[in-house]
Order: structure tokens, then sequence, then C-alpha cells
């Protein structure tokens, strides 16, 4: 992938066709062989949840309530009511019996608003198991919704600080140690990003940092592909990234990615070719909205400005060896606005880009 004014991907194929499904690969100029088959399997789709499942906390009552809970999803479209309401009762039993053991988890300060959220929590999976007795979807969507909002904010708050030592080689850039949340004003309607810095932190303080100087404020997205990618953050004139006025130089970010099972992420190497194209990311690409560092297709270490939104059908991009996962550096998702999205074009601009929580977590 380039960063120059036309091209995020060299070149891509539409559909390859296998026995009972169409699954997309998208091939890279630098990419495995376009032959490559995508793994099968029931890959998160939704990109608040891939955050929850994202924070680096270890605590199994918490996530067998999560689980539960994120489980019910893949049984609504079916109206699998009898194993929507085996995961409610699950969920009924860890929120009832396991509170001490989750609240081991909680840091210190935190504490009295994590009871509140526990007790808020158990309310809703009481209502979650009238409404699914009443086979209500549209209510169990709602009341699913509330209580992983906040079993989210529950998790949040079992985070014991920064949990490992970035390069020092990358202490030059800004490090966002911890998360944020950024407000895209468009000429299409408002979007609302988190950006993670637990497992993105250098990719995630450039970009916070290039909102706080308002680097894309009135800036136009300079492509729109339809169903696929939507790029912005080349600025105007022959530079292609980010020019620190400080160093009078081209601000370059290394590709960064956290990979399942390890304690901090990679740096400057694909996954396929460090040998790991079997592994997944803790940030894959299989949620539309998925926010992505564009880079220069020669150069892992060549990103600066640019990135893309990635508007693919998330059910034909499972997580792990989809052609782009461990390529490219995830380091967010839109949380609001997704269909604000679809309708952006090339030349819409982001009118304005602000940073409305964990501004203080940048490490400029």
């Amino acid at each position: 992938m380039q960063t120059g004014k036309n091209s995020i991907f060299s070149r891509w194929q539409n559909w390859l066709q296998t026995g009972v499904a169409a699954i997309l690969l998208v091939s890279l100029s630098i990419g495995l062989s376009a032959g490559t088959l995508l793994p099968s399997g029931n890959a998160i789709t939704d990109g608040q949840s891939i955050l929850r499942y994202a924070l680096p906390i270890e605590n199994k009552p918490v996530r067998d309530l999560q689980n539960s809970l994120e489980d019910i999803s893949n049984h609504l479209r079916g109206k699998q009511w009898s194993t929507i309401n085996g995961d409610v009762k699950k969920a009924a039993v860890v929120v009832k019996t396991k509170q001490a053991d989750i609240l081991k988890g909680v840091v210190a300060d935190k504490q009295t608003q994590a009871q509140t959220l526990l007790t808020e929590i158990q309310a809703n999976v009481e209502a979650l198991a009238l409404a699914t007795e009443a086979k209500d979807k549209p209510q169990v969507q709602a009341l699913r919704a509330e209580a992983l909002a906040k079993i989210g904010t529950l998790e949040a708050s079992m985070v014991k600080g920064f949990p490992y030592a970035v390069p020092a080689e990358y202490d030059n850039l800004p490090q966002l140690k911890g998360r944020a949340t950024i407000a895209l004003k468009t000429t299409k309607g408002d979007i609302n990003l988190v950006v993670d810095g637990y497992n993105a932190p250098v990719t995630a303080g450039n970009f916070v940092d290039l909102v706080n100087r308002g680097f894309y404020n009135d800036l136009a997205f300079t492509r729109a592909e339809n169903d696929y990618v939507l790029q912005i953050g080349d600025p105007p004139g022959d530079e292609v990234g980010f020019i620190d006025p400080t160093t009078k130089k081209y601000r370059a970010v290394p590709l960064e990615v956290m990979v399942k099972g390890d304690k901090e992420p990679m740096y400057g190497i694909t996954m396929e070719d460090a040998g790991r194209f079997r592994e997944e990311p803790v940030l894959p690409f299989s949620s539309y909205g998925a926010l992505a560092m564009a880079r220069p297709e020669n150069d892992p270490n060549g990103g600066s400005s640019q990135f893309f939104f990635f508007l693919f059908e998330p059910e034909l991009t499972p997580a792990g060896r989809n052609l782009l996962d461990g390529r490219y550096t995830v380091f967010g998702y839109v949380t609001a606005g997704q269909e604000v999205l679809g309708q952006l074009k090339a030349n819409d601009k982001i009118v304005s880009a602000k940073v409305i929580e964990g501004a203080d977590l940048l490490k400029a």
C-alpha cells in the first residue's frame, strides 16, 4: 500500500467462490498468493466488543460474564431462544455469585464505582431474562448492549497502569498510554472513534497528537472505494505525511501489531514476514469501521498521517489470515456514526477532529 495521492492497495480481487460461500480475498502487491484461502470460524465483527476483549486484564469471572452476553448476538438472528436463555442464566449466576472475585481485579480507587456497576449489571441481566422469556428481540438487543457497555467500563477499571515499555527507539514519537475517544465532524455527519493505545501506543499516540494539532481539520478524503476503504490524511502540497515543525522532517511511524498471547506489540515487521501468519492480532480487520494506518507498500515503517477506515462487510473478513491482518496497524474502531462512513466520498471533508476523552494519556 502506498501513501501517495491515489492509492492504498495496488490491486484487489472481488470474490473467490468456495463451495457454498463467497469469501473476500484482498490481493496486495506485497501480499500472499491470491490462492490463499481465508479461515473459517466466528470472527467478532463488533468494534466495541473487540475493544472490550483487547483490554489487558486477567479476571476470569468478568470475562465469563462478558462471554455469556457477547454470545447472545450469535443466536439472535436465528431466534435460538433456548440457547439465549442459557447464556442469560450463565450471566446471572456469575453476577450473583462472583462479585467478590470480580471486585478483586478492580483498582483501589475505583471500587465504589465498580460495585455500583455490578448492581446495575445485575438489574440488566434480570430484565434480560424477562425479555428472553417473552422472546422480545428488540428489548433483548437493547438490554444486552446496555449491560455490555457497563461491563466494558467495569473491565477498564481493572487495568493497572500501562502494561509494558515501548521500545526506546520510539521515544521520540508520541505515545498513547491507554485509550482516547475522538469526535469527528464531517461534511456528511458525525463519527466517534476509540483509539487503542494499549495495543498500538505509537500509532494511536501519533494520531491523537495530530488531532490535537488540528492536522485533520478541513482535510479532504482522498479515496473512497464503495464497500471497501475510505482514506484521508494526505496534506496539501507535495508531502504525503506529517512534517514535524520542530525537526522539519517527515514523521515516520512503524508498523505496530499486537499478536494474541503476546505481552507487547511487534514492530517493523508484518506477521507474515515474522512467520506468524496463522496467528491473530488483538485488533483485527473483522469490524466495519476498523481504523488503520496507511503506509508505503514496501516500507512497514513509513506510515505518517494517512489512515483509512475499513468498510468491507465484516462477515466476509474473518479475523486472522485474511490478508490484511498483520500487514497494517489497526489502532481503533468507529463506535458511533458507522452509517456516515458509507456516505462519505472523495473530496468530502473532516470539518473538525477533537479528543473528547483520554487526552491526558498522551505522552507527546
